[in-house]
C-alpha cells in the first residue's frame, strides 16, 4: 500500500499494490470553481481499477440532495468521470445531510459523497455519522468492505538441521559474505551493489 503523489494538492491518491494488479482509492476536494474535478477529468486516462472516488465535491444537486431542487452543470461532468472509472453514485443507508450550515440560517447540504463499483459489496450499504462530527462541520462517512479469503499454495525450501547440507550452506555462505568488500562503499551505488552481493550470496548458497 503506498501513497500516490498527485501534481494536485486536494486529489490524494491510496494505491493497494497485489502482484501486478493494482487498486486505487480517490479522496478529492474540489473548490467551488470545481479546479480539483477538473484537474481529475484531464488525469483519469491515468487511473485504472479505482475501488472508491469520495469525499467533498462541493455540487450541490437534486440527484443526492432533497432539498435542493436544482440540477448542477457539474454533475454531468463527475458522472462522465465517475463512469469512465467503472463507478457509480453509492447513497448512504441513512440520508443525512453531510455539511451542516455555520450559519442556522443557511441550510444543511449534502456534497460529500461515495462513488464505488456496482458490484462491490458495500455498494449502497455506506453510513454516515453526524453525532461525530465535531469539531468539522462535514460528516464522517464509513464504509466496510469485506476481503475474501484466498488460499495461496506456497512452496518452502528448506534444510535439516545438523544436516551435510546445512554445513555446506553455512559453509557457503560465510566464505561469500567475508568476501565482500565494504570499504569503498562511498556512495549509493556502491551500497546497492554491496547490496545485491549479499543476496547472491544466499541465492547461490
Amino acid at each position: 500500500m503506498e501513497m500516490e503523489v498527485s501534481p494536485y494538492r486536494d486529489i490524494n491518491v491510496l494505491a493497494f499494490h497485489n502482484d501486478w494488479d493494482t487498486n486505487y482509492i480517490i479522496n478529492i476536494y474540489s473548490d467551488s470553481n470545481q479546479t480539483a474535478l477538473q484537474a481529475l477529468r484531464e488525469s483519469m486516462i491515468n487511473i485504472d481499477k479505482t475501488i472508491i472516488l469520495t469525499r467533498d465535491f462541493n455540487i450541490r444537486d437534486s440527484d443526492w440532495d432533497p432539498n435542493f431542487r436544482h440540477h448542477s452543470s457539474y454533475t454531468d461532468d463527475l458522472i462522465t468521470i465517475a463512469d469512465s472509472l467503472g463507478l457509480k453514485l453509492s447513497l448512504p443507508s441513512n440520508p443525512s445531510p453531510t455539511r451542516f450550515a455555520d450559519n442556522p440560517r443557511d441550510t444543511n447540504s449534502v456534497i460529500d459523497l461515495v462513488f464505488l463499483p456496482p458490484s462491490n459489496t458495500g455498494f449502497g450499504q455506506h453510513t454516515l455519522y453526524p453525532e461525530i462530527r465535531k469539531p468539522s462541520n462535514h460528516v464522517p462517512l464509513i464504509i466496510e468492505i469485506s476481503i475474501g479469503e484466498v488460499n495461496t499454495d506456497i512452496n518452502i525450501r528448506s534444510i535439516k538441521k545438523d544436516s551435510k547440507e546445512e554445513k555446506e550452506f553455512i559453509f557457503s555462505l560465510v566464505r561469500d559474505v567475508q568476501s565482500l568488500n565494504t570499504s569503498a562503499i562511498r556512495s549509493q551505488a556502491n551500497l546497492e551493489s554491496s547490496v545485491q552481493q549479499l543476496a547472491n550470496a544466499f541465492e547461490n548458497a
